[in-house]
């Protein structure tokens, strides 16, 4: 599924498009993601991991423009791509159809500008209009930036992952489990 372009002005008043990524933004979307991971351990990549696979991500792009219920939500600020935002199925059986995990991401200096909350109203309104009835995701425990933006979004917590995430230094973070009952 392919998203329209919609422009959000950033409060200096630069503007960053939403629109989904195609197969022809796989070098950004691996450059962003290789950031993100640098950037934070709250992505669930580490720079250790080692780079990632240009050709599988644009697979991936591909199978997200083609799907009628998976897609993208990017922001790009000029040519730069400085967040993405994926709803897909949970599962691809009938009994799970009603159900889309999220998961996001967004460059450092881009946060606390609402980038983040306007692409997530796109992406919550756009799984509606899919045919999601709920919208899952997981967020480290941790991150209270996140967390914030989520429940502010209509996301609830409902379960937690203890230990979920191990990081190099050896300590483990929770995976707080949320939903969002798209009405």
């Amino acid at each position: 599924m392919i998203i329209k372009g919609q422009i959000y002005k950033l409060p200096d008043c630069r503007e960053v498009t939403i629109k989904s990524a195609g197969p022809e933004d796989a070098m950004k979307v691996k450059l962003l993601r290789e950031a993100t991971a640098r950037e934070s351990h709250f992505m669930a990549r580490e720079p250790e991991d080692g780079p990632m696979n240009l050709e599988v991500i644009r697979e991936g792009l591909a199978s997200f423009a083609e799907s009628e219920k998976n897609f993208m939500v990017n922001a790009y600020l000029d040519d730069e791509l400085v967040g993405d935002l994926g709803v897909s199925v949970v599962r691809p059986h009938i009994k799970f159809l009603h159900r889309g995990y999220l998961g996001m991401s967004i460059r450092q200096e881009y946060t606390g500008m609402g980038v983040g909350s306007f692409m997530m109203k796109v992406a919550l309104e756009q799984a509606k209009k899919n045919g999601f009835e709920q919208v899952e995701l997981g967020v480290y425990s941790d991150n209270a930036r996140a967390r914030h933006m989520y429940t502010k979004m209509g996301f609830k917590e409902y379960g937690k992952n203890p230990r979920a995430f191990k990081l190099k230094d050896g300590t483990y973070i929770d995976e707080i489990i949320m939903v969002n009952f798209i009405e």
